[in-house]
């Protein structure tokens, strides 16, 4: 039901599910008068010679008058009513109006029994048919009752007489013995008026062959346009879906991000919606289409009336159990495929990422044993369901060879007694294989199904899962211009979803346009999760964030995060060039003297220029071919190019030399003069000149002031300048 639920998503699906399920059952249609047509080239084409029914469509005068002895009134006159009289005067053509297939079989009935008493004669006369039929039947002597009629010796009662008694012999040889002799009167008699039997013959195979190439045909024609819908729909759905995942996680906070993990999304995003899409499109192709063919399948076998119905019920409730065993069996080791598909997924990234740090410690065989740990237990999962699901081959084909034994043991003894035809045991053997073969072709699939139905119940999970950062309603949203960049915390406290104490607690301060705010402490302290609320990484537990008075949670996040500047503790650069990711705010927007400038105000423009393209250097995918160093410049000329109200620096100048920091703050103090910048760091020496130092200790303020102010009123701060300033740097 997971995966079902995205065909009835739209309209558009839905009427092609439609579109799907009747193309599909005109295919099953096509597919199951097949069988009928083989059946009926052996047991009319070749066995009865092309003749159809027992209704003549040219007989001869005297030969219908000798039908007509045996028949009573009301059977006379339907005879005349059907017939018409040749040119000639030497035999009767059937009327155009008679040839409906209700009045053929009408006509059947009629000269059925008639014609078994006359071909019983022709047996006596050692005119025997060649197949033999009629050897058991009543036998008369049709030219001495034919004189004794015409010299009135004989009357019609006493021939209907005749008739009844032979009708309650001719039913213990069965329909099917009675056919045959009758279809072998007709035989002879167009024998003898001279008829080419085999183009009669010829004739109905070419009738019979053109209607199954017509039929294939069109079954061919409707599993193509079937195919070519399913995997549309499919493609269509699971595109949707990526759509979906992928706005869906850029709205995530950083708990969701976390509660799944990358690597987990990645996977979800990409493994997870292609099982889907191979699932529906074998719903859409087979899983469909089987329970037609077999419904169908079953409705011509109960037609054949061979009475051998037992046979597919018993081979249809042994698939049941073996499908239902397999699938239990192996769904538990299914859903937990995916989530080996995570893990293996989290190492090899982990191994990637980390591969400098691995080989500087010589942990090669540990993570190459983490590894193998990891792939070996896919390999063994994997390997049992396929094991399992294997299994299900052989069942499928010691089934179909079953039946087909089965069949053709009792089927034998069926023909033997005249109650089956040679080609009726043909379709029964078929319409049962293609029973059996629409439970297999569901059974295959269910290979497919458990895994896809666990992949979108992950897709769902993600789809499902409440962001804890929203926007507010468009009515309760501030729309604003003129912002001037005035930052207030007051009385922020925030704890992580399901953690037990807070991170932060009490924290109130103001940072205004044109000064530095900076933020220190120890490691753990909390600053990189306080200058997070601000662009609503998270949310605030209490307490509110603003900017010019307006609570952030009343700006619409887009709106929000326009207004900032972030440059994250790590620098991240996208694969390009320098120039995109400087101007990854707006390509279009920041022109290249922007860019030049913010290039050079971040002490990036030397580096840029050593190098042969330029700004059009190439980075590689996370920045790997640049330093450290070259890639917080980039960010920070990243950030400085958008020339937002508001900046934050996630201590983004660690990885500079002093000399470079000490160049880089002079130029940011003096070029964003009138913005508010707040800058999270580790050194005491980026944020000296700081107009404004907040001091975080087990995330609580512990100080808040200038450097020489918090020297002598903040313990902590005090503990880390010693630490970090010489004696003379700490007397200036």
């Amino acid at each position: 039901m997971s995966i079902l639920k995205y065909l009835f998503e739209s309209k558009r699906t839905v009427v092609t599910l439609v579109v799907i399920v009747a193309f599909l059952a005109v295919q099953a249609i096509c597919d199951l008068l097949l069988p009928n047509y083989t059946s009926d080239i052996v047991d009319v084409g070749i066995m009865q010679g092309g003749i159809e029914d027992a209704a003549p469509l040219e007989i001869r005068k005297q030969s219908l008058e000798d039908l007509e002895l045996f028949m009573p009134e009301v059977d006379t006159d339907i005879v005349s009513g059907a017939y018409r009289e040749s040119k000639d005067g030497k035999t009767y053509i059937l009327k155009d109006s008679a040839s409906s297939a209700e009045s053929i079989e009408k006509l059947d009935e009629v000269f059925k029994v008639p014609m078994t008493l006359l071909a019983a004669g022709e047996l006596n006369q050692g005119d025997s048919p060649a197949d033999g039929s009629g050897a058991d039947t009543p036998t008369i002597d049709i030219d001495k009752l034919r004189a004794g009629y015409e010299a009135g010796a004989v009357t019609k009662d006493q021939l209907l007489e005749i008739r009844r008694s032979a009708e309650e012999q001719i039913g213990s040889l069965g329909d099917l013995m009675t056919d045959t002799a009758a279809v072998s009167y007709l035989r002879n008699e167009y024998k003898a008026m001279g008829k080419d039997m085999e183009a009669i013959q010829t004739d109905y195979m070419k009738r019979a062959g053109g209607r199954m190439i017509l039929f294939t045909l069109c079954s061919a024609l409707s599993a193509i346009i079937v195919c070519f819908l399913a995997s549309y729909t499919a493609a269509g759905i699971c595109r949707d879906l990526r759509r979906k995942m992928y706005f869906k996680t850029l709205g995530f906070s950083l708990h969701e991000t976390d509660h799944f993990t990358a690597a987990s999304l990645i996977t979800r995003s990409t493994n997870d919606i292609q099982q889907i899409q191979m699932a529906l499109v074998l719903i859409m192709r087979i899983v469909l289409f089987a329970p037609i063919m077999a419904i169908g399948g079953i409705i011509m076998v109960a037609g054949t009336k061979s009475g051998m119905g037992w046979i597919v019920v018993a081979a249809v409730a042994f698939l049941l159990v073996v499908v239902i065993g397999l699938v239990r069996i192996t769904m538990p080791k299914f859903k937990m495929l995916q989530t080996l598909i995570d893990k293996l997924n989290l190492i090899s990234r982990e191994i990637l990422t980390g591969l400098p740090v691995i080989r500087a410690f010589c942990r090669e065989h540990y993570e190459t044993d983490r590894f193998e740990g990891a792939n070996g237990a896919l390999m063994k999962t994997q390997l049992f369901t396929n094991r399992a699901m294997s299994m299900m081959f052989p069942f499928m084909m010691l089934t179909m060879n079953g039946i087909s034994i089965t069949v053709v043991w009792f089927g034998a003894s069926a023909i033997d007694a005249g109650n089956l035809q040679v080609g009726d045991m043909m379709a029964f053997i078929t319409y049962t294989i293609m029973i059996v073969m629409a439970f297999m072709m569901i059974s295959m699939i269910s290979v497919f199904l458990p895994r896809a139905n666990v992949a979108a119940e992950r897709v769902n999970e993600v789809l499902a899962m409440p962001q804890s950062v929203t926007d507010r309603p468009e009515t309760a949203l501030v729309h604003k211009t003129g912002w001037t960049g005035k930052v207030a915390f007051d009385k922020v406290s925030f704890r992580f979803p399901d953690a037990e104490e807070n991170v932060l607690t009490g924290i109130s301060f103001t940072a205004n346009p044109g000064e530095t705010t900076a933020i220190i402490g120890s490691t753990g302290s909390g600053k990189t999760t306080l200058v997070n609320l601000l662009p609503r990484m998270f949310d605030v537990t209490s307490g509110s964030v603003s900017i010019d008075g307006v609570d952030v949670r009343d700006i619409s996040q887009h709106d929000l995060r326009d207004l900032l500047g972030v440059v994250p503790q790590k620098g991240v650069l996208f694969s390009g060039d320098i120039a995109s990711n400087i101007k990854f705010a707006d390509e279009d927007g920041i022109t290249d003297e922007a860019m030049a400038r913010a290039a050079e105000i971040a002490q990036a423009t030397e580096f840029i220029e050593a190098k042969d393209g330029g700004f059009a250097s190439a980075i590689s995918q996370g920045g790997s071919n640049v330093s450290g160093g070259q890639k917080q410049r980039i960010s920070i000329a990243r950030a400085i190019a958008k020339d937002p109200k508001i900046f934050i620096f996630d201590d983004s100048f660690s990885a500079l030399d002093y000399r470079t920091d000490r160049s880089l703050r002079k130029a940011l103090a003096k070029a964003l003069g009138d913005r508010t910048v707040i800058i999270v760091a580790q050194r005491i020496s980026t944020i000296l000149g700081a107009n404004k130092i907040i001091v975080l200790d087990e995330g609580e303020i512990a100080g808040i002031g200038t450097h020489k102010e918090l020297l002598e009123t903040c313990a902590v701060y005090r503990e880390i300048a010693v630490s970090q300033l010489s004696e003379q740097e700490l007397a200036s």
